[in-house]
């Protein structure tokens, strides 16, 4: 397994390649949800494809009161569950690498970007398409994998390669979780005891508004009232929103369908969770 920390060398190394390069963007701080993706991308590659994995904490993406500061920073763990994953490549950059001091060029998505996670964190996917179409550049990658738990994240690229027609496939995977339901994430380690113990009633919240819409609920309203009674039931939950949208284009919608994604993000103490289900 290679590591490159500049632009021009994980350029050189992926243009070395014949076979389909297949690219997986982290921020680093890797879990068995980031060991799913790379070896997803393993497979995709096949023998002779290439697999890079960026280890990048995106300034751009963090908002003034984010925690940019403290993200965990855990490479050589990282660089070692890369390894065990069978990637081939680590693009680890730095800062002013990606962003030179007078960088002055962004990315926007205006229109699935502005609900959800967009409308609590502006400025936010701003940051995640330019760093993501920042890295499709330098890779050229011809699949990119992205897991369902940021499932607005994965609409806003998707978006974004459809409008500014890139070559390159999307794939994702289902969201790995621990055993008890919570989504695995790289800021569950920001969670006290007593955090960590309560968080599992977001899965739970979301199971049962599954449940009732299987069993005939249609009625937005009343699947999002269900997700907040169970909320409410974990006393250091805040909810920042629970939404009921359409899966593609992210509206909120009256009427559940097969085609509606159930999102939400819960604060536990100062630290955000998100976690979706999809009805169909």
């Amino acid at each position: 397994m290679k590591i490159t920390r500049t632009i021009s060398g994980a350029r050189r190394l992926c243009k070395a390649t014949a076979g389909p390069i297949v690219l997986v963007p982290t921020m680093g701080a890797l879990h068995a949800g980031h060991e799913a993706l790379c070896r997803q991308a393993r497979r995709i590659a096949g023998p002779n494809g290439f697999v890079v994995v960026s280890i990048f904490v995106n300034p751009t993406q963090f908002g003034p009161n984010e925690d940019l500061a403290k993200y965990p920073r855990t490479f050589d763990a990282d660089r070692a569950r890369c390894a065990a994953a069978g990637v081939d490549l680590i693009f680890h950059p730095s800062a002013a690498e990606m962003y030179p001091a007078d960088f002055s060029t962004f990315v926007d998505e205006t229109a699935v970007s502005s609900l959800l996670c967009g409308a609590s964190r502006p400025g936010h996917f701003r940051g995640v398409c330019t760093v993501v179409l920042k890295l499709f550049s330098i890779i050229a990658p011809d699949v990119a994998v992205f897991g369902e738990k940021d499932f607005q994240q994965c609409a806003v690229i998707g978006r974004m390669v459809r409008d500014l027609d890139l070559p390159i496939r999307l794939r994702t995977i289902p969201t790995v979780r621990e055993s008890d339901g919570l989504a695995l994430s790289s800021r569950n380690r920001y969670l006290t005891p007593e955090e960590r113990a309560q968080a599992p009633t977001l899965r739970r919240a979301l199971l049962e508004a599954k449940a009732a819409f299987r069993a005939g609920e249609t009625r937005a309203a009343q699947l999002r009232k269900r997700i907040l009674k169970i909320v409410s039931t974990a006393p250091l939950a805040r909810i920042d929103y629970v939404e009921v949208a359409h899966s593609q284009s992210l509206q909120p919608v009256r009427l559940a369908d097969r085609a509606t994604v159930i999102a939400l993000a819960v604060f536990f103490g100062k630290t955000r969770l998100i976690d979706n289900i999809l009805l169909k």
